[in-house]
C-alpha cells in the first residue's frame, strides 16, 4: 500500500521520505504537535499518517512510534516551561494560542480536580490531547514529573492509534 502511496508523490517528497531524514523531519512534525501549534493536521492523523507512508513493519513502527512519543514531550514541555513562565494572560493575548479564555478555564479545573495524573489522561484521550499542558504549568508542576507524565499519555495515545491503524491494515489486505 504504501509503495502505491510512494508512486503518486512528487519526486523531492518520495526521496525526503526514503532518506535518512524522515525521522528527523517526523520529529520536527510532532514537536509542533506537541506545542499546539499544528491546527492545520489533526494529531489523530500523524502516526498511522506516518505508518502508511513509511511502512508499518516493526523496524519502521518502533522508530515512529519513539520518535511521536519524544517529538510531542519536547514540544509539550516547550509549552508547559512558557505557561510556567509567561502566565496565563501572557499565552492569551498570543495569536498562536488558539485556546480560548473559557476553554482554558475548564481545563484548569480538570487540572484542579484531578491534579497532575490529569496530564498523562488528557494525552491519552482523543481530542483533550496536550490541553492540560498549560494547567500544568500554570500549576508550577515539577519538571520532570510533567515531562514523565506527558510521555506516559503520548505513548498510549500513540500506541492505540498504532495499533488501530496496523490491525485496520492487515484486516483490509
Amino acid at each position: 500500500m504504501s509503495e502505491h502511496l510512494l508512486g503518486e508523490m512528487p519526486g523531492w517528497l518520495q526521496s525526503l521520505l526514503n532518506s535518512e531524514w524522515a525521522l528527523l523531519v517526523l520529529f520536527g512534525v510532532f514537536v509542533l504537535e506537541g506545542a499546539m501549534l499544528m491546527y492545520f493536521v489533526p494529531s489523530e492523523l500523524l502516526v498511522p499518517g506516518s505508518l502508511l507512508l513509511l511502512g508499518h513493519g516493526p523496524r519502521e513502527l518502533f522508530p515512529i512510534l519513539g520518535v511521536a512519543v519524544l517529538g510531542a514531550t519536547v514540544g509539550q514541555y516547550a509549552l508547559f516551561k512558557l505557561a510556567k513562565r509567561g502566565g496565563r494572560e501572557y499565552l492569551l493575548q498570543k495569536r498562536w494560542f488558539r485556546v480560548s479564555d473559557r476553554t482554558l478555564t475548564r481545563f484548569d479545573g480538570w487540572f484542579d480536580r484531578w491534579g497532575p495524573v490529569a496530564v498523562t489522561g488528557s494525552n491519552a484521550m482523543l481530542f483533550t490531547r496536550g490541553m492540560l499542558t498549560v494547567p500544568a504549568g500554570l500549576a508550577r508542576m515539577d519538571d520532570r514529573r510533567f515531562i514523565a507524565l506527558s510521555a506516559l499519555g503520548t505513548l498510549l495515545f500513540e500506541s492505540m492509534l498504532a495499533g488501530l491503524y496496523v490491525f485496520g491494515v492487515d484486516l483490509l489486505w
